[in-house]
């Protein structure tokens, strides 16, 4: 899998307008300013493949990028306060319609920011997941920006915030690359018809 012949194959901004699922579909879902876009153009070795935007809560569309066979799908960030109510009606109406659908959806990267404890959107994204029995890997972004100490402080505090195992958890910085093969490498195992589960 080549991860950097990736491209953006389109937008849907309501349930109707997504696409057949005749591929595996890779996930990802977090706070609008988590640094979904940053770590996506990461894995793919791309700088501006995922547009990244000073703007937080700008994607509106649910994004889908053509991966070797595969998709990888970008879900609107969720919890932006300054977006109107029948925005964020449509925003749910939109991201349930994904879930809802069937597809073969074989692994949700859910982002969290390593630097704060998990946002009460944060938590209901998460149970949504737990609850729907889809597979998950938890990915804690700009792990960069903590300094040694906080770090240790904070890979401690998370699984007890979020009541998941450290295990299914991976740290992450678009910055240095830190854990970009090894969510490369998460993701190639569940598009592979040799693996159905990833831990």
């Amino acid at each position: 899998m080549r991860f950097e012949n990736a491209f953006f194959e389109l937008a849907a901004g309501t349930s109707e307008q997504l696409p057949s699922s005749d591929v595996p579909e890779i996930v990802f879902a977090g706070h609008s300013n988590v640094g979904k876009s940053s770590l996506i153009n990461k894995i793919l070795n791309r700088k501006n493949l995922a547009r990244v935007s000073s703007q937080p809560g700008k994607t509106a569309t649910i994004n889908f990028y053509n991966l070797d066979g595969a998709r990888l799908v970008d879900l609107p960030g969720y919890g932006f306060a300054r977006v109107s109510a029948a925005e964020k009606k449509r925003w749910a109406e939109l991201i349930e319609g994904y879930f809802n659908q069937e597809r073969d959806l074989r692994l949700v990267v859910m982002l969290i920011d390593s630097r704060h404890p998990a946002s009460k959107d944060d938590m209901m994204m998460l149970n949504y997941l737990i609850d729907g029995e889809f597979p998950m890997k938890i990915v804690l972004t700009k792990i960069d920006k903590l300094k040694p100490t906080e770090r240790k402080k904070r890979l401690a505090a998370i699984p007890d915030e979020l009541d998941v195992d450290l295990a299914y958890m991976l740290p992450f910085s678009a910055v240095t690359g830190e854990g970009a093969e090894e969510l490369r490498d998460v993701i190639r195992a569940c598009v592979s018809d040799d693996e159905e589960t990833v831990e």
